[in-house]
């Protein structure tokens, strides 16, 4: 398939690197984000009365940690399996295909993909399925910017991902744990929203680790994290909500949306609380404390104000 170049954003839209190397985009809260910056030191568990707040100030995950206990599958079901063995993987160089229901379609190369939207730095939390959560200070592009260059068409609803699937870089693969390969979904308005970010990078680096979904991966920090799919390589705008690898396999424990909502319990574990893994804490000793809907992001909220949050789950 042919590549094509895509005109860059103006230079006077990028954000200079001495400006989002110090912009700390924190967890935010009813009507906005907040930006500051991110303390380092152990915060006290919220109480009940205050679970639903994001507090201003979270200790972050410290990098041994993120990069050391990690859900990816194609290299391993085990959490240092993706660490001890993703050394394997190609990043560069590496093209994203732009597919489906919009007007500029075509392989991309990732560079100039990275060019359509300022870089900056997001530290988000992120809460698995399984019940522990991480803060991590992401380097990334909004995703809804990088849509909107492509100009999805008015029948396009949903947006569409894919993970490379080579089981010569990717042993994992060999197994039959999934359907590779790998696919997420989101509905269009949730990738178009602010929060959502492809992450190119993380403290402070400007690439990922390949453990962490290098070249290119999904953030949606109100998600639980087995939406935020890795190493991609396409992009599709589709009519009907696409088929989605979890909820493929296990349709009554994940669901295409995925939100995290105390309120509504996976099968076989309850989704009231988490382990934070935060500073140098050992996920082990780390303090049980409350989840809160949409991991925090209030803002978010407006999204699904119609919706039947346990039916859609």
């Amino acid at each position: 398939m042919k590549t094509f170049q895509l005109d860059p954003i103006p230079g006077s839209e990028i954000t200079p690197e001495s400006v989002y190397k110090r912009r700390h985009l924190l967890m935010g809260t009813v009507g906005g984000l907040l930006v500051a910056g991110c303390a380092r030191s152990e915060p006290a568990a919220p109480t009940e009365a205050t679970a639903a707040e994001a507090p201003a100030e979270e200790a972050l995950t410290t990098f041994q940690h993120a990069t050391n206990y990690n859900n990816f599958y194609e290299f391993g079901t085990g959490k240092d399996d993706p660490a001890r063995y993703a050394h394997s993987l190609i990043t560069s160089p590496w093209t994203v295909e732009i597919a489906g229901l919009a007007e500029t379609t075509g392989r991309f190369d990732l560079a100039d993909i990275v060019k359509l939207a300022p870089v900056e730095e997001r530290i988000y939390r992120l809460r698995c399925v399984e019940g522990w959560s991480m803060v991590i200070p992401w380097m990334g592009i909004e995703l809804g910017k990088v849509l909107a260059h492509f100009k999805p068409l008015a029948d396009a609803q949903y947006v569409a991902f894919t993970t490379l699937a080579d089981p010569k870089q990717m042993p994992g693969i060999r197994s039959r744990v999934l359907d590779w390969p790998y696919v997420e979904g989101l509905r269009l308005d949730e990738a178009m929203h602010p929060l959502t970010i492809l992450a190119t990078g993380m403290y402070g680096r400007d690439t990922l680790e390949n453990q962490n979904g290098a070249p290119l991966r999904l953030v949606v920090p109100w998600k639980y994290g087995f939406k935020s799919i890795k190493s991609i390589v396409r992009i599709e705008f589709t009519k009907r909500r696409p088929p989605t690898s979890w909820n493929r396999s296990q349709p009554s424990e994940y669901g295409f949306y995925s939100n995290v909502n105390p309120g509504v319990d996976h099968p076989r574990w309850s989704q009231k609380t988490e382990r934070r893994l935060a500073g140098d804490t050992n996920l082990l000793f780390a303090k049980r404390i409350p989840t809160r809907l949409f991991n925090g992001y209030d803002q978010v909220a407006s999204l699904y104000s119609d919706m039947n949050l346990r039916k859609y789950f």
